[in-house]
């Protein structure tokens, strides 16, 4: 028996050579990701990053038309007795009055903390829901406080906790919502730990 006739368009290692051009011309052809679908991948971050800085807005908003500045103590609104009241103090330091008076150097710092989650958003595997969640939560938290900083010179905290004697530094709900971000994000991380030398991106094939 003669050998069937091989095909022009089969190359020696027995690919198709119309189908592989076809195939190089519609990698060619497709068009780039526009700015708009580019930050559609971020969907969940811009949505809960909004929420969390409204959120906080607002009820900074509401106690400032309630109560003075400096109001804490009976000057402030009692909910529990005993366990929890609404106050209105500035803080110009970071969490739990760290860093005190650095109201200025701690924006700053915040602005870097954003650019530095925008820069290394590929590694921090961003495009992954859950990262997303924690990550809006953080950025919402981080820019509402900031706004603070830049609007009245300091942060308005006023959730007041006391658990018998002791006294939780008063937070607010940026405060809450970085906190809750950063928790959040680190536990997740923990229980999708990326290989050594791989983004973790890569490593949970969202890129």
């Amino acid at each position: 028996m003669r050998p069937l006739p091989q095909s022009a368009d089969l190359r020696p290692d027995g690919t198709n050579s119309s189908v592989a051009g076809r195939s190089t011309l519609d990698a060619k052809s497709e068009k780039p990701k526009s700015s708009f679908d580019r930050a559609l991948a971020y969907r969940w971050l811009w949505a809960v990053a909004l929420g969390a800085f409204l959120a906080d807005q607002l009820t900074k908003v509401w106690i400032n038309s309630r109560l003075p500045l400096g109001s804490y103590g009976p000057a402030g609104i009692v909910i529990f007795p005993g366990f929890f009241n609404l106050v209105h103090v500035g803080n110009t330091g970071a969490a739990w009055s760290m860093f005190t008076g650095r109201s200025t150097l701690l924006a700053l710092l915040a602005l870097l903390t954003l650019a530095a989650i925008f820069h290394w958003r590929r590694q921090l595997g961003l495009r992954q829901t859950v990262a997303q969640l924690c990550f809006g939560l953080l950025c919402g938290g981080t820019v509402g406080n900031l706004l603070d900083r830049v609007v009245h010179g300091h942060v308005i905290d006023f959730l007041d906790f006391h658990f018998g004697s002791y006294i939780y530094p008063t937070f607010n709900v940026a405060d809450a919502a970085i906190c809750v971000g950063v928790f959040g994000y680190l536990l997740w991380s923990l229980r999708h730990p990326a290989p050594p030398g791989t983004s973790r991106g890569r490593h949970l094939g969202s890129e």
